[in-house]
């Protein structure tokens, strides 16, 4: 196939794109039926391309056409795929998810947190932070993996303005050195499913977005987290 390509360029090689390429072979079948007869008028009489390289050139064609229209048929069939998990997941549309994520906190209804504290942790601190990053409140809380009805209150007192709030989950053991610091995970509401190329994605009331395999649990809405 090189040397097709070399004896009409006279030398200049080129660099098409990967796309450009496979369009080029799967449609244009005329054009290097072309190039093999340019080939075969200018080859050295002295020295003749044997026929069986010809028969490789016109086989190793054929099957880069079969696999670009195999390729495009799975892409077909995956698209497809992707449009009956994201109809599935469609169904969770209204419930509860549990994900590692950003919560949307409505000023009155408390949020869900379910916090997994250190092995061997013998402290643990639940740390809010507010939509720019910055920490609002920290407070100890209990050594469990028990759920936590977080109010929208501060460990001083003072309400929490209506927004977006992550959670984090610093674990301490009994000499005072940290364990871990994780994000913990917090129920809300699924308001739309979409789909795409990496999967389904799940986007959640406040508009955090998450994978559907990242989800832990789901459940009924509860009036928690509502736009």
């Amino acid at each position: 196939m090189v040397d097709v390509v070399n004896g009409l360029t006279s030398g200049t090689t080129t660099t098409p794109q990967k796309t450009d390429s496979a369009a080029m072979i799967s449609s244009d079948f005329q054009t290097f039926l072309l190039m093999l007869t340019t080939q075969m008028q200018n080859q050295d009489p002295l020295n003749p391309i044997e026929s069986s390289d010809y028969a490789v050139q016109l086989a190793t064609f054929s099957g880069v056409e079969q696999q670009v229209k195999s390729n495009q048929l799975l892409a077909g069939l995956s698209a497809q795929i992707g449009l009956l998990g994201m109809a599935q997941f469609a169904s969770w549309v209204g419930m509860e998810a549990r994900a590692a994520a950003p919560v949307l906190f409505d000023g009155v209804t408390p949020v869900t947190l379910s916090p997994n504290p250190h092995v061997g942790a013998s402290r643990a601190v639940l740390v809010t932070v507010s939509a720019l990053g910055q920490e609002a409140d920290r407070r100890d809380v209990a050594v469990s993996a028990e759920p936590v009805n977080w109010t929208g209150t501060s460990s001083t007192g003072t309400a929490f303005m209506p927004g977006k709030y992550s959670f984090y989950l610093e674990s301490y053991d009994a000499s005072g050195a940290q364990l871990s610091n994780e994000m913990v995970e917090a129920y809300a509401t699924i308001t739309e499913a979409r789909g795409g190329a990496g999967g389904t994605t799940l986007v959640l009331s406040g508009g955090a977005t998450v994978a559907a395999d990242a989800i832990t649990a789901i459940r009924a809405p509860t009036g928690a987290n509502q736009m």
